[in-house]
């Protein structure tokens, strides 16, 4: 009923930066909350952005001040601008987003497939 598909994945410089996007299509009533989690080879998943159906943000310690999660809700779609990055954010990234179908009930939780974010020189 919703897919979810990320693109702007790829490799850049420590320091550099690079901008997320996931995109939202099908029967979409509405987009509640939405989010970006990213897992390493031998890590536990992280929640690294959030964003509400308002536009509150928040993020974890490790990012702050270097991510900006962002959304457009005319375009069903989150955005994740990542600057000043390092080597420990390399990971898949996944974004997230809790959406109500339409003729649907509450929000459902729905995944996209995943993008590569490697920072090395």
């Amino acid at each position: 009923q919703v897919q979810l598909v990320e693109s702007g994945g790829g490799l850049v410089q420590p320091g550099g930066s690079l901008g997320l996007s996931c995109a939202a299509s099908g029967s979409i009533f509405s987009i509640y909350n939405m989010g970006w989690y990213r897992q390493a080879p031998g890590r536990q998943h992280e929640l690294v952005a959030v964003i509400t159906s308002g536009g509150s943000t928040n993020y974890p310690n490790s990012v702050k001040g270097r991510f900006t999660i962002s959304r457009d809700n005319a375009a069903n779609t989150g955005y994740l601008q990542m600057n000043s990055l390092k080597p420990k954010d390399t990971a898949v990234y996944y974004c997230n987003a809790a959406v109500a179908v339409v003729g649907g009930g509450g929000p459902i939780d729905y995944w996209g497939q995943g993008t590569q974010v490697t920072v090395s020189s």
